[in-house]
């Protein structure tokens, strides 16, 4: 048996996770042979200092995102088998609809419709949960042929999961060498080590990397790879590491957040008013036409920041006069994360991670208030 094939049947009994399957499956020389230095902060060691969490959590006692974590919270999660968060907790009342709603879909769909309906969700889809899920709807199924229509989809599943893996083993390995790309971006040039807290040089070369990356290809096997990483740092106990890696998913969502904004809302308004594309892309126009508003342009500037400096430029901003005021930037994050949240893949990696990042920036205005 093919090795993705015994990482699938794991998956399907529980006994490993998504994430473990990349990890096992895409071994990365970077998290085994490294050497990260971790600087001293506030007179202690840094072996006693909170290296898991964010830099963010020398001003805030404790932090509300995988993103920004602290090692303890990982630790404490019901699976401890992800570096995200709700890869980590059981799925609420409103996730496991959001499940509901895709089985029906998947049960109704065509078999050839199948592999790419798997391959935009296969975070979820792929999950020990999602076979649970429809085991339960099948003893609650009335109807003998909605029982006959969940078992088929069961069996269909699997046998697509292991198709869509094995015709995408070239494209996680690029996406591997993408995330590795990054990471050596946030090496000393000089030394190769990796220094923590990182500079401002090196978080600017991660950024760097990341825009050589085809927005693309920053998709779910971009995000599953660096997730796996963070997996197999903490276990290898590289903690420094999973800080870096904690940027880069930093990173990642400020630039797909900035870059996403204005067409994603213009096209969630076209969407929501029945208005066709032609007409989005004329919203898309007027807006640029009439530049942005200052708290839309306040907000991409926190976006393409280091999230570090968020606090510093917020107090700044709302302390000046004629300032954005934090209500208004609660208000553009809010219309962001609906925008985010209608125009991403239900249960993808690419929502939960920048829907993390928006929470996380609209815990820090509240704190501020």
């Amino acid at each position: 048996m093919k090795l993705q094939s015994v990482l699938y049947f794991l998956l399907a009994t529980g006994t490993v996770s998504h994430t473990d399957a990349f990890s096992i499956s895409r071994p990365c020389s970077l998290l085994t042979n490294t050497r990260v230095v971790v600087h001293c902060c506030n007179g202690h060691h840094p072996l006693n200092a909170p290296l898991l969490s964010s830099p963010l959590s020398s001003s805030f006692a404790s932090t509300s995102t995988c993103l920004f974590m602290e090692s303890g919270n990982f630790e404490d999660s019901p699976t401890g088998k992800s570096r995200i968060y709700g890869n980590q907790r059981e799925p609420t009342i409103q996730e496991l609809s959001v499940m509901d709603d895709m089985i029906t879909k998947l049960m109704k769909a065509k078999p050839y419709e199948l592999p790419t309906a798997v391959s935009k969700a296969i975070r979820v889809v792929s999950s020990p949960r999602f076979f649970m899920r429809i085991a339960e709807r099948v003893d609650v199924a009335t109807s003998e042929v909605e029982k006959a229509q969940l078992s088929a989809l069961a069996s269909n599943l699997v046998t697509t999961i292991e198709a869509v893996v094995s015709t995408t083993e070239d494209k996680l390995d690029d996406r591997a060498k993408g995330v590795e790309m990054i990471v050596k971006a946030a090496a000393e040039p000089d030394s190769g080590e990796f220094l923590v807290p990182l500079s401002a040089e090196r978080l600017d070369a991660m950024r760097a990397a990341l825009k050589k990356i085809d927005p693309l290809d920053q998709d779910e096997g971009f995000l599953s790879t660096v997730d796996a990483w963070m997996n197999k740092s903490n276990l290898d106990g590289l903690d420094g590491m999973v800080v870096i890696l904690q940027k880069v998913l930093q990173i990642y969502a400020g630039e797909a957040i900035k870059r996403a904004r204005v067409e994603l809302q213009a096209n969630v308004g076209a969407a929501v008013s029945g208005e066709t594309q032609s007409k989005a892309d004329e919203i898309v126009s007027q807006e640029e036409a009439l530049g942005p508003k200052p708290a839309a342009a306040f907000m991409d500037k926190l976006m393409g920041m280091d999230a570090d400096l968020w606090d510093v430029e917020m107090k700044k901003e709302f302390g000046s006069e004629g300032g954005v005021t934090s209500n208004s930037l609660i208000s553009e994050v809010q219309r962001t994360m609906e925008a985010v949240v209608l125009g991403l893949e239900n249960g993808s990696m690419a929502q939960r991670v920048q829907a993390e990042f928006l929470k996380e920036l609209v815990t820090r205005i509240e704190q501020m208030e």
